[in-house]
């Protein structure tokens, strides 16, 4: 059996501009520390070229063997959001969650997220990559990223 749970920060103004929303696989929401197939819970930032606000916590509790089973239920709770940062990540997951337009990213020497927040924020405040650039209109056509 499979459980997703999703907790977000309420009551917060919208948005100027354009956001994407972060996962982050973290053990402590500190650190980019998970393996994603591990991973109990995403810590999930909403980040934009000149703002970025942590915006909640995805958990997933899995009970059974069943690997795609696993990996189906992770994919599905960050559906919202455009890339995520783990510390290892194997091939079949990662090719599911481009199939769902997610960018899995691993992240180095376990780095805490408030840095790779900033570090992707100065990337897109300069020439994102086209890629990236898709990514961050996920939530804004259907059908275009």
């Amino acid at each position: 059996m499979i459980r997703t749970s999703r907790f977000v920060i309420v009551g917060r103004p919208g948005r100027e501009g354009l956001t994407m929303k972060v996962a982050f696989a973290s053990t402590d929401k500190v650190y980019v520390n998970e393996h994603f197939g591990r991973a109990e819970q995403f810590t999930i930032w909403e980040v934009g070229p000149d703002a970025a606000e942590f915006s909640g916590v995805v958990q997933v509790k899995t009970e059974g063997a069943d690997e795609a089973d696993r990996i189906e239920a992770r994919c599905s709770g960050l559906s919202d959001c455009a890339l995520v940062y783990v510390a290892e990540i194997g091939g079949p997951a990662a090719a599911r969650l481009v199939a769902k337009k997610i960018h899995p990213i691993k992240s180095k020497d376990q780095e805490a997220i408030t840095t790779v927040v900033e570090k992707l924020q100065e990337v897109l405040r300069g020439s994102p990559p086209p890629w990236l650039q898709k990514a961050m209109l996920k939530g804004e056509r259907p059908g275009l990223a």
